[in-house]
């Protein structure tokens, strides 16, 4: 007996979903056992370049056909002819039905030119890849049951982006190609992960239900440390940059937030402007030796219930304005910063056995006035300075009469 038409149905659908559309249809010819298969292959893959006229081809009528059967989850790649045009424009009826759940487009498809034509009631997850957009009020006004929306490499005009949602609860974003405003009208969101560029300004960021937020904003840093007062670009560049704090008023009711090395960088232009996080239990940040930490100050100092604080990586770029979060220069009121933030629970990751991260360990337990714990995770997937035994030696040494000399539990994990 065959093996393989021995395995349930199940499992032999998933092989065949694997093979393209064609080829998986061919296998209805084995044997009644594999006649009626493919009605049950979960995906379609359909190259129009191996027909015999591939020019009659109707992607259109396959969506519209598929809608009309009821579908609930509809993943769509469309992959263009690179000699041809840059989006493809599919008709007001594939964007039509009552029954629809999940939509992913991907491929380059132009969304905008049928936004008002949209009919989605039940749809709670869209997702969205490499496609142009420059009606997103108009979209997702169509959408009153959408839940989760993700944007990857989206394409929107120069009159600003408005993602409004009364219903959105998940939004992440990986660039969007505007050049003007960026505004978040979500009053139901709960988690927020922006990647990509500074916009403009931010004139509308109402997110006062946020519970986790992901910011990781893309800059060029000698641009964000120095403009140029006389250059055109740089004056723009410094003016988005002073408009950062307008989208973290928006944020300042989250709960665990995560801020990347960039941001961290970009928050230093409007320390200033930095709203209070009354709600912020957990701080994650990350930290390289490109970027600065000169936003860390007023930065622990307007989260006065911080609970626990992450710090992937001690090392940054050191400037006169670092602040008295660290201990990379000699200042009068050192840890000032420190002795305001309640934070109790400290997590260090990346940790390479350097003297000079030890020396900032030891700034941290001197200053954070209710440290309780300190964990320190040694890093990973780089050398480090740990495999030196003499090294480590003298670094367990070191933890040993730290733990001694403090009432906070120092563990080397």
């Amino acid at each position: 007996m065959d093996r393989v038409s021995s395995l349930p149905n199940e499992l032999l659908c998933h092989i065949l979903s694997f093979l393209t559309t064609k080829e998986a249809a061919l296998t209805s010819l084995l044997s009644k056992r594999w006649r009626n298969l493919l009605a049950f292959v979960p995906y379609l893959y359909i190259d129009d370049s191996v027909f015999l006229h591939p020019e009659e081809v109707r992607v259109d009528g396959w969506i519209s056909n598929v809608l009309a059967r009821g579908v609930l989850d509809l993943d769509l790649l469309i992959i263009l002819d690179s000699e041809g045009d840059d989006h493809y424009l599919l008709p007001p009826k594939c964007f039509q039905s009552s029954t629809l759940v999940s939509l992913k487009l991907d491929g380059g498809i132009d969304i905008g030119w049928v936004a008002g034509s949209i009919f989605l009631p039940m749809l709670k997850t869209l997702t969205i890849n490499s496609a142009r957009i420059d009606n997103f009020e108009i979209l997702l006004h169509a959408l009153p049951a959408l839940e989760e929306l993700s944007l990857f490499d989206v394409i929107s005009n120069d009159q600003g982006v408005n993602i409004s949602s009364a219903s959105l609860k998940t939004l992440t974003i990986y660039d969007i190609y505007c050049s003007s405003t960026l505004s978040f009208d979500t009053p139901s969101l709960i988690y927020f992960k922006y990647t990509g560029f500074v916009a403009k300004d931010y004139p509308v960021v109402n997110m006062k239900n946020l519970f986790d937020a992901r910011i990781i904003l893309l800059l060029h840093i000698q641009r964000a440390r120095e403009p140029d007062e006389y250059h055109w670009f740089d004056q723009d560049v410094a003016l988005r940059y002073s408009n950062v704090w307008k989208l973290f008023l928006g944020l300042q009711n989250v709960t665990n937030l995560y801020l990347s090395p960039g941001t961290l960088e970009v928050l230093s232009r409007c320390c200033e402007s930095m709203p209070v996080f009354k709600n912020l239990k957990s701080l994650a940040i990350k930290s390289n030796k490109e970027r600065g930490w000169q936003a860390m100050p007023v930065l622990l100092r307007n989260c006065p219930h911080l609970e626990t604080l992450v710090i992937k990586g001690l090392l940054h770029h050191v400037t006169d304005k670092c602040g008295d979060a660290c201990d990379c220069i000699s200042r009068e009121d050192k840890g000032r910063s420190l002795t305001s933030c309640p934070v109790k629970m400290l997590e260090i990751r990346g940790f390479r056995g350097t003297m000079k991260e030890m020396t900032m360990i030891k700034h941290f337990l001197v200053y954070f006035p209710c440290l309780k714990e300190m964990n320190i995770y040694v890093e990973e997937n780089d050398p480090t300075e740990l495999r030196v035994p003499e090294v480590s030696k003298c670094i367990m040494q070191m933890m040993e009469e730290y733990n001694k000399l403090s009432s906070c539990n120092v563990e080397l994990l």
